[in-house]
């Protein structure tokens, strides 16, 4: 199914607040809760996408964690919501500019966790093979 073009809305992030103080810890307190990471992978290698087609890229996450998150990370500027006026709406989700420069923080990370791990390069690498919980 062809999506439609959307226009990405620019957003000012708004963290989740930090005990410390931190903008640091507020970032990956962001990013560190369960199926964060994976389902902005699958944003930014599928494009704008459906919540149901979120829901079933993602294997096992609960429509309610699902929602959650996709809510989470719409309140900090990360992604957007796009929703069509039919009936029923269709709500397509997408990564802003914000949530692009996040995701360039991945790969780098991808590749320490790999050489931590003894990992060959291409294991989590651009696309996901699985549906692990909270991470690449």
């Amino acid at each position: 199914m062809d999506m439609p073009v959307l226009e990405r809305p620019s957003a000012t992030p708004q963290l989740p607040p930090s005990p410390l103080g931190c903008p640091i810890d507020a970032l990956l307190r962001l990013i560190s809760g369960p199926w964060t990471t994976y389902l902005l992978w699958i944003l930014h290698t599928s494009g704008p996408t459906r919540f149901g087609e979120l829901k079933r890229k993602m294997g096992t996450i609960s429509a309610k964690v699902l929602t959650e998150r996709v809510r989470m990370l719409e309140q900090a500027g990360v992604i957007y919501r796009h929703i069509e006026p039919t009936v029923p709406p269709q709500v397509t989700y997408g990564l802003t500019d914000k949530g692009d420069e996040l995701i360039t923080t991945f790969e780098p990370l991808a590749a320490l966790a790999r050489r931590w791990a003894g990992l060959p390069e291409e294991v989590c690498s651009h696309t996901p093979t699985n549906t692990p919980q909270g991470s690449l």
